[in-house]
């Protein structure tokens, strides 16, 4: 049972499109979703993780970002996504703080990517993630991620990917005028 900050935390975020003012606070998102796992990731890995300012840049002028907001305006979990290829879009940088976890940020935070991915025309959704980020995986395969079977290499750590087929928008079937 959660404490009555944690039930309340559900009532009180929105989650929107990331915008450069946001950029500070992304990034303290990251590295504080991320601190924990710092001792088991690479350097360079940890760092294309959390990002920099000039990575962070580069990620918002090629990605869609989202934010989840605390009713005050604080950045509280933030996710990108992008369409990688042909009828695919790709997952990344999902991130919630600590405090956060388990309110539904991430949920949210997953539904508005896929449904922004989904409007851009995907029936697949791809993520990678690493080792390390076991309740993240858990996560991904509630959510209807599957691991794929690829794994790339990660600044020396291995990359697993997960996919998700996307159910095709339904169209009304026309109907036959009776005369």
């Amino acid at each position: 049972m959660g404490s009555e900050l944690e039930m309340t935390h559900s009532l009180v975020f929105s989650v929107r499109k990331a915008i450069v003012a946001d950029a500070v606070q992304i990034l303290d998102c990251l590295s504080e979703a991320f601190a924990p796992f710092r001792g088991v990731y690479t350097p360079e890995g940890f760092l294309d993780t959390v990002l920099t300012s000039a990575t962070l840049e580069q990620r918002l002028k090629t990605m869609t970002l989202f934010v989840a907001l605390y009713s005050g305006g604080d950045v509280v979990g933030t996710v990108g996504c992008e369409v990688a290829a042909s009828h695919e879009g790709h997952l990344r940088g999902m991130a919630v703080r600590l405090d956060w976890h388990g309110t539904g940020v991430a949920a949210e935070l997953l539904e508005r990517a896929e449904s922004e991915l989904v409007h851009r025309g995907c029936a697949r959704i791809t993520l990678d993630t690493t080792e390390p980020l076991q309740r993240a995986m858990i996560f991904y395969e509630k959510h209807g991620y599957r691991r794929s079977g690829v794994t790339r290499d990660f600044f020396g750590m291995p990359l697993f990917e997960y996919r998700k087929d996307l159910k095709p928008a339904t169209t009304a079937t026309p109907r036959l005028a009776l005369s």
